[in-house]
């Protein structure tokens, strides 16, 4: 049962008892709003096809009926600060159900550790986060800028009408976000200890390399499209990007399949598909890595057809090392509640982070230990989530109450 002393850890446990399997959300959005609605919240539902959005702001000057009638661009009028915590209510799948110590969707507290599908990802930050701002608005009523949320059901999933919606949404009415906290389980020994800065980019292709059929025993009569395109994927697979920078490792080139053939011994294929990824820096755009691959393929003449998709652009916040800098804030409240340094990394997948960084906000990742996450037996340390709970709070008062 829930302590009744943790409002985290009840809220947690609330949240985690909602099978909102990607794209459902389960009610769970309803129960944030009602939260954040007692505390001088607006609340605004975005729902696109089978996704369940929430957007939700606590502004002491004005409401989000003003905010859509009056342009909100970030300037150096405190006032104009919109504090965003970023977030999904979406789990994925539990998968083998006999694989799991205790049911997924019924929270369990075992010597410490809650047990639950998407404790660690990412309900438990939600519940922090919500936590945080409840007792910040106590202590700060009157606090400056505005703080806002931006929570989606479909970041597991396709993610075509989540959080990428809200922000084309809130784009086409000028209402901007400019600091951005999302609750990815970003640490990895001890909560804090690692915090996303950025993401790099990611473009996928499928390249289908055609040749023609025939018996093998008439190679004068066929042309065998894996012989054509394996010197073509060898090169692309040893080609050197970029070198990276001070915020990102090398562009990497991945293949993830490769596809051909009847299934017969004695048949030349008539055409090989090959899928593969490139997680790219910001020392390059999208553009030139079609471009580039293109004219690999080019160059050895290769008969073939290329789909391209564009999965997001890196993005990156940098530390200015301004006293009152957004990393600057973040990381001092890491210190202020662990006692610890943090470290800044732009490694992983992606995030819905590359939807909310182009239009200008600055995007950090800040949540528990990612030692579970899509996996059996998911859980996450109840000890961290009070901790969590802490940092957020230490990070509203650093931007909301000390910027200058």
């Amino acid at each position: 049962m829930p302590n009744e002393q943790s409002p985290v850890i009840e809220l947690a446990i609330d949240l985690l008892s909602r099978a909102s399997v990607t794209p459902e959300d389960a009610g769970c959005q309803k129960l944030i709003a009602e939260r954040l609605s007692a505390v001088g919240f607006t609340n605004e539902s975005m729902v696109f096809a089978d996704t369940t959005n929430l957007w939700s702001r606590r502004d002491t000057n004005i409401t989000i009926e003003d905010q859509a009638k009056t342009p909100n661009t970030p300037s150096n009028n405190s006032n104009d600060i919109v504090f965003c915590f970023a977030g999904h209510t979406d789990v994925v799948p539990v998968g083998n159900l006999d694989l799991w110590n205790t049911p997924p969707f019924e929270p369990t507290i075992i010597d410490g550790m809650l047990y639950a599908r998407g404790a660690a990802d990412m309900k438990g930050s939600l519940a922090a986060m919500i936590v945080a701002t409840e007792r910040f608005v106590e202590d700060h009523p009157d606090h400056q800028g505005s703080i806002a949320y931006l929570i989606t059901s479909d970041e597991e999933g396709p993610f075509i009408n989540g959080t990428t919606k809200v922000v084309d949404t809130l784009e086409a009415r000028n209402e901007k976000i400019t600091y951005c906290i999302i609750g990815e389980p970003s640490s990895t020994n001890s909560v804090g200890d690692i915090v996303k800065n950025g993401r790099r980019g990611s473009i996928s292709a499928t390249l289908t390399v055609k040749g023609k059929q025939g018996h093998v025993a008439y190679p004068e009569h066929v042309k065998n499209p894996i012989h054509l395109a394996m010197p073509a994927l060898i090169e692309l697979s040893q080609v050197e990007w970029d070198k990276g920078n001070d915020y990102f490792p090398a562009t990497s080139f991945q293949l993830s399949n490769i596809n051909s053939g009847t299934g017969a011994t004695n048949v030349v294929p008539g055409h090989i598909t090959a899928l593969f990824n490139l997680r790219y820096s910001t020392e390059l755009t999208d553009e030139i890595i079609v471009e580039r691959v293109e004219a690999i393929l080019n160059k050895h003449q290769l008969d073939y057809d290329i789909d391209w998709t564009f999965n997001g652009k890196p993005f990156i916040t940098e530390h200015t090392g301004a006293e009152h800098g957004f990393l600057h804030a973040v990381s001092q409240a890491i210190l202020t509640v662990t006692g610890n340094e943090t470290q800044l990394s732009t490694s992983g997948g992606t995030s819905d982070g590359r939807f909310i960084a182009p239009t200008g906000a600055q995007v950090i990742e800040l949540g528990p230990c990612n030692a579970t996450i899509h996996q059996v037996n998911e859980s996450v340390s109840c000890d961290d989530l009070e901790k969590l709970v802490d940092i957020y709070y230490h990070c509203l008062v650093n931007v909301l109450c000390s910027h200058k």
